[in-house]
């Protein structure tokens, strides 16, 4: 089968609802689903996180993030933890488990490479696009991080259907995804249940309009994967010399410069990053 037809075939199942997880996404998935009940006890959700270890582990990283930990005091347990970042970030990071876990099944070493690239672009992205929602776009910090988190959701789960069909990561990885990215991507973040708002940022993506003055969840993601120092491996290259790139990147925002903004939150960005790698 020819890889369009792949794409073809598995655009059709996801839309149909047949999306395959791996065990260690679909544990994830249900954690993010208990946390999506009003009703969830704090004592409930810590026990859920605890239960799933690398969650956990980002959990407390986060929070003792420069972003979340004002106080620079650190903390060492799960309920603290997600006492300090509300069921809200942390069902994020939930998602953001799952996201990470879906290329698990395929072990070919260029294939772990490609998805170790495609996280650590997702995690820049995310940090990136958590302070310019707050300092630029004035949009909500938590909602841009989460968009950040799950917006190559479409290319993980390529990536973990590649064992089912070895073909389908044949040639150039930028061809990939190139004509079933939307319908994928589409099918994947509706079974994950992401509000529409999330959606939209991403579909922004997709069409790569930056609108001036930057102000919504999708010029925020769209600034924060432009600005990503690590590139996905699923699309072409940006290229930073274009003029409406540069012009994007050069705008006042206020009295200060977005290159100048980001400079003075460096830090922040390189404590999110790290805590999402983890």
């Amino acid at each position: 089968m020819e890889k369009r037809e792949i794409l073809k075939t598995i655009a059709a199942q996801a839309a149909q609802g047949g999306l395959k997880f791996s065990a260690s996404a679909e544990i994830a998935l249900r954690v993010r689903r208990a946390l999506d009940d009003p009703d969830c006890h704090i004592d409930v959700a810590a026990r859920l996180v605890k239960a799933e270890p690398l969650l956990a582990a980002r959990v407390v990283a986060i929070a003792n993030s420069v972003a979340f930990n004002s106080s620079g005091r650190e903390i060492t347990d799960v309920h603290t933890a997600v006492a300090r970042l509300g069921f809200r970030t942390v069902r994020a990071l939930a998602t953001a488990q799952v996201t990470r876990q879906m290329a698990g099944t395929s072990m070919l070493p260029e294939h772990q490479a490609i998805a170790g690239q495609l996280w650590e672009h997702t995690a820049h992205v995310s940090a990136l696009a958590h302070v310019i929602a707050r300092r630029v776009t004035r949009q909500d910090p938590e909602a841009a991080m989460f968009a950040g988190i799950i917006h190559e959701v479409g290319g993980f789960y390529l990536l973990s259907r590649s064992k089912d069909f070895p073909a389908l990561l044949a040639g150039d990885p930028i061809d990939w995804i190139e004509s079933g990215e939307s319908e994928i991507g589409r099918a994947v973040l509706k079974a994950l249940s992401v509000p529409d708002s999330a959606l939209d940022a991403i579909e922004a993506l997709w069409l790569g309009y930056l609108t001036m003055p930057p102000a919504t969840l999708g010029d925020t993601l769209i600034l924060a994967d432009w600005l990503a120092p690590v590139e996905s491996p699923l699309h072409q290259a940006k290229d930073h010399a274009d003029e409406g790139i540069s012009a994007s990147i050069d705008m006042v925002v206020g009295q200060e410069t977005l290159v100048d903004i980001l400079r003075e939150s460096a830090e922040e960005v390189e404590s999110l990053t790290s805590a999402l790698r983890c």
